[in-house]
């Protein structure tokens, strides 16, 4: 089964990593969903929930505040200027 390597971070400290199923996010242009095989893009975050599915255990949500991602060959980096693990 194909997966994504997912490495969420912010400004000052990691938030997340490792392998996942899924990733969605929101970004200015709208809500966007990353599965294994996504072509390259670059994405600006806006303001809201970055949801992830790791290949194991339950869905990761994270609040984030801006920044970017990048997705390239099922690598998916999350540079946020601020973000949290949600309770």
């Amino acid at each position: 089964m194909a997966t994504l390597d997912v490495q969420v971070v912010a400004a000052d400290h990691a938030v997340w990593s490792g392998e996942a199923k899924s990733l969605t996010g929101r970004t200015v242009d709208g809500d966007m969903g990353i599965l294994p095989g996504h072509t390259p893009v670059l994405a600006v975050l806006a303001e809201g929930e970055l949801t992830i599915e790791p290949v194991e255990g339950g869905a990761v949500k994270a609040h984030v505040k801006g920044g970017f991602f990048s997705v390239d060959e099922d690598r998916v980096t999350v540079v946020a200027d601020e973000a949290d693990i949600a309770d």
